[in-house]
């Protein structure tokens, strides 16, 4: 029993130091030996657990997108209020800033999506869950009857979702003119506008 624990500690840690490398060098320069190093371990060993590089980076990726969903849902999950979850799933679902490593590997994974057909489908159940967290929230607002929604449900949420996309892409990518801040306040104000009350 103790041989598959130490197997997926070895992935878990694998797939850390892609995206800790993956972080300070870029993806498309990121080599497997990169990988192995920061891990401590041969490029053999790396290939015993994965056939190559792009096997790794789709894990990788799939861990990525688990972690910041994961995240995200488990913050809304404390919280009763539609409009204070509205508030903290646009807080959450943005940058920490331009160095915030995982979302910037995130944006670098949808530029690698065209490059293989699982990157593709990771990258439409990143969207997908997304959409899903605004749709949620949306939903029981207008329940509760706190939202008066002036779009559907699904477009809403796909508002809010390509406005989360848009300002997280200026965070990351340094625009000096994007803060954090500013992204948050303006999606609050969408929002509001929109029928849906930020608290």
């Amino acid at each position: 029993m103790a041989r598959p624990r130490r197997q997926e500690g070895r992935r878990a840690s694998l797939i850390d130091a892609t995206l800790a490398v993956g972080a300070e060098r870029g993806l498309r320069s990121l080599s497997l030996t990169d990988v192995a190093q920061r891990a401590g371990l041969t490029r053999g060993a790396v290939l015993y657990y994965y056939d190559d590089l792009d096997a790794l980076l789709l894990e990788a990726h799939s861990a990525g997108i688990e972690r910041f969903c994961t995240a995200r849902d488990a913050a809304l999950a404390e919280i009763d209020d539609p409009r204070v979850q509205l508030g903290v799933a646009i807080a959450e679902g943005l940058p920490t800033g331009p160095d915030d490593a995982l979302m910037g590997l995130l944006y670098q994974f949808d530029a690698l999506a065209g490059d293989a057909s699982l990157h593709d489908e990771l990258v439409q159940a990143l969207y997908l869950r997304q959409l899903a967290t605004y749709r949620r929230i949306v939903e029981a607002g207008r329940a509760a009857g706190v939202f008066a929604p002036r779009l559907d449900d699904e477009t809403l949420a796909m508002t809010l979702v390509a406005l989360e996309d848009a300002y997280g892409l200026h965070i990351v990518g340094g625009n000096a003119l994007m803060t954090v801040d500013a992204a948050a306040s303006a999606m609050r104000a969408v929002a509001t506008e929109l029928g849906c009350p930020v608290a």
